[in-house]
């Protein structure tokens, strides 16, 4: 059985500079829509890519003494690396300089000029007259009909004097088409009040469009006539359909329409030289013929939409989604509706004109200097926490955070509260303790539910279905938040029943067993469920569950709460979402977008940068028998080289060293390690894996209850293959070096902290 298809688009961006964090959120909603479809059984094309010609291209190629084909073959490897840093899963990559591309694009004008061949001149769709009026280089926009001083309507720079002679289309004529359109199709573009800013600018009176400019070089030749080169809309616009195909079928007319298309799909085309009209072989395959257009043209009774297109052209236009930002709503609501009306071809189903992303209220603009880059902050999660969590910390911070469609804010210091709040000590926290519980009580095995019906598997239940609902609907934030509602739930339940205090009595396994099937069961949901926004962590912790399905194809509606099975084995340990210092994160994202914003210049690194992190961060562990203190740190993580001893530290490189009281839950032995002890510790608001280096001095069943002194925020390491996170501090006694844990004498609760 065939699946049914999805077609999802990005803008294609223009590739005259690096990409922000404005430019990734799009395309990571996007990847979001794409991952849930697959989820959902769809068979997704999911495009994007760059947009290469126009005269910002050739001024800025100019200023940097290059060619524009060097600068875009550059800038479009930029906005590539990007999307593979990201994990973006499209499928399609455009470019406008690509052969496939020109073809299509000088195909689209052929057919609509073919179509309107018998009809008079002043009927035609497309017409060549003389323009003299404002146009904006910046946004590509023609502000005014007339010579006066005027600035443009979207950046409001002044536009430019501009006189020479174009290829206009008629856009006026199809006024009535498009109103007729809008009311047949109230929801056509979302949100609504998006729709309802496209109707009042239609109803207000259109005029016709440049589609050429004769004054540029750089750009696809008009056919039959070189000297002029498309207007970036009408070339732009049409890679939706360029990169799936449009342009590659096997008529006549298109084999011989444009370069060779033996080069490699997505390379630039090589020259600029104009191709034969083919306006008779479009008109002998039925092409030519009346204006009318009907929404969802279907094809022809051999399955074909159009024979200018090849089979996955045939296969996925029209596109389902074209997601945008919402300034170019209009060019996307009247301008390509009505070059498709004029062409005969089906419209895209859907537009969503989602709102900007501002930089301390603000939208992020590069001449403004507000803009945040989405390299360093995935680069400075990874590389602070030792853990591969920024591209997920990034996506979940833009999704949760702005209700999708309206404008949002983008804060360093938000992003940074958001990933340890959710993500590191709610999610990632959840399935540490669970799966470490489940690991030292139960053998690693997923034990037996039980037969009781609990309020946890009917809110899972609910869940589940609320979030494909708000997936449909593309409400990120709140599907989220309800998601996460169940995180909470069996982070209550774990702290109201303690497991860890039921499993020391006699018939613990009995208590904790089922606790413990129902936390792993909603931590399974919620990986099924959070995956399209967070694939990184949720597959690793898919697979701790031992879970053997690739979770990409988990049809996420056949979803249910009791698809974990007991006794499956659980899959190696491994923390998901270590935490994130604040302030150490936040400088080092700075830095690096300080080092992209001024390339090759000696940035000048913050204080707090200069001081080395050897005494929180870890070290290699030494090779060399070590002493019982040393064998300590190193079993936590933290065996750094010495100071020298006169070295001093400041009140500062103190702070940063976190402290808290902890509880020994558990302790046991670790098998062909003499020295390390691998201990379970309450801290309060968790309980923590800690390999401790204090087995000769130490008997695992006399640690069980005692309050130790841990360092809470050092990044995880492995020894042996098991994760510690954290390091218990002691003191080196005696020639021998045994270590002496530090402790209390009076009552602290756990989770204090020690100053």
């Amino acid at each position: 059985m065939s699946k049914p298809k999805f077609y999802l688009t990005t803008p294609i961006y223009y590739a005259n500079s690096r990409p922000h964090v404005g430019s990734a959120y799009t395309t990571i909603v996007c990847d979001v829509i794409a991952r849930y479809k697959r989820m959902c059984g769809y068979e997704v094309a999911y495009l994007t890519g760059t947009d290469e010609h126009g005269v910002n291209i050739e001024r800025a190629a100019e200023k940097l003494g290059v060619t524009p084909q060097q600068l875009v073959d550059k800038n479009q490897q930029i906005f590539r690396d990007l999307w593979k840093l990201l994990g973006i899963s499209y499928t399609n990559f455009i470019r406008t300089t690509s052969p496939e591309h020109e073809r299509a694009v000088q195909t689209l004008v052929r057919r609509t000029m073919a179509r309107d061949k018998d009809l008079p001149p002043e009927k035609r769709s497309i017409y060549k007259a003389k323009y003299e009026g404002r146009y904006c280089i910046y946004d590509n926009l023609y502000v005014s009909d007339t010579p006066e001083p005027a600035n443009c309507q979207i950046c409001g720079r002044p536009a430019e004097l501009i006189s020479e002679e174009n290829y206009f289309f008629r856009l006026k004529a199809y006024e009535k088409p498009l109103l007729d359109f809008y009311r047949a199709n109230p929801q056509w573009v979302q949100p609504d009040f998006r729709m309802n800013e496209v109707k009042s600018f239609v109803e207000a009176g259109l005029k016709d469009v440049s589609i050429s400019r004769k004054t540029i070089k750089w750009g696809i030749p008009w056919p039959g006539d070189p000297e002029h080169v498309f207007y970036v809309w009408y070339d732009a616009l049409t890679s939706y359909m360029s990169g799936i195909g449009y342009g590659e079928g096997d008529i006549e007319s298109v084999r011989h329409g444009a370069s060779s298309a033996s080069a490699e799909k997505g390379a630039p085309s090589g020259g600029r030289g104009s191709s034969p009209s083919a306006l008779g072989a479009l008109a002998s395959e039925g092409l030519s013929g009346g204006r009318g257009f009907s929404p969802g043209v279907s094809s022809d009774a051999s399955g074909v939409l159009t024979p200018e297109g090849n089979a996955e052209f045939n296969k996925f236009w029209p596109a389902d989604l074209h997601m945008i930002g919402k300034e170019i709503i209009r060019f996307h609501a009247v301008y390509w509706p009505a070059f498709l009306m004029a062409a005969g071809l089906p419209l895209p189903e859907k537009i969503f004109a989602h709102g900007w992303l501002l930089f301390e209220q603000e939208k992020m603009s590069k001449s403004k200097g507000n803009v945040a880059y989405p390299e360093p902050i995935v680069k400075a999660f990874d590389e602070l926490t030792g853990a591969k969590v920024g591209n997920d910390a990034l996506r979940y911070y833009l999704l949760r955070e702005t209700v999708f469609g309206q404008d949002g804010n983008f804060s360093r210091e938000a992003l940074i509260t958001r990933y340890n709040a959710d993500l590191a000590n709610g999610l990632g926290n959840l399935a540490s303790r669970t799966l470490t519980m489940i690991d030292n009580y139960f053998e690693g095995v997923i034990p037996e539910l039980g037969p009781a019906n609990d309020a946890m598997e009917e809110n899972a239940a609910h869940l589940i279905k609320s979030a494909i609902t708000y997936y449909d609907r593309f409400q990120f934030s709140e599907c989220l938040q309800e998601i996460w509602q169940l995180v909470s739930l069996a982070d209550f339940s774990l702290a109201h029943e303690k497991p860890w205090k039921q499993i020391t009595e006699p018939n613990g396994k009995e208590l904790v067993g089922p606790l413990l099937y129902r936390i792993a069961a909603a931590i399974r949901v919620v990986s099924v469920l959070a995956h399209p926004v967070i694939p990184d962590a949720t597959r690793k912790i898919w697979e701790q569950l031992g879970q053997t399905d690739d979770l990409d194809d988990v049809d996420v509606k056949q979803l249910q709460w009791r698809g974990l099975i007991p006794g499956t084995k659980i899959g190696k340990l491994e923390g998901a979402f270590p935490r994130a210092d604040k302030k150490e994160l936040s400088e080092r994202i700075e830095k690096m977008e300080n080092e992209i914003r001024n390339p090759g210049a000696a940035v000048e690194p913050s204080a707090r940068a200069n001081k080395t992190d050897a005494s929180i961060e870890p070290a290699a562990a030494s090779t060399a028998a070590p002493s019982a203190t040393a064998a300590t740190s190193a079993a936590a993580g933290a065996a750094a080289a010495p100071a020298p001893a006169n070295a001093k530290i400041t009140i500062d490189d103190f702070a940063k060293v976190e402290l808290r009281v902890g509880v020994v839950k558990t302790a046991e032995r670790i098998q062909g390690a003499d020295k390390l002890l691998k201990l379970t510790v309450d801290i309060g608001d968790e309980v923590r894996q800690v390999l401790a280096g204090i087995a000769l001095a130490y008997a695992p069943e006399e640690l069980v209850g005692r309050k130790v002194v841990i360092v809470v925020n050092l990044a995880p390491r492995k020894m042996r293959g098991i994760e510690s996170n954290g390091m218990l501090l002691a003191a080196s006694a005696g020639a021998d070096g045994k270590p002496v844990l530090c402790t209390f004498a009076e009552d602290i609760p756990a989770g204090s902290k020690v100053k």
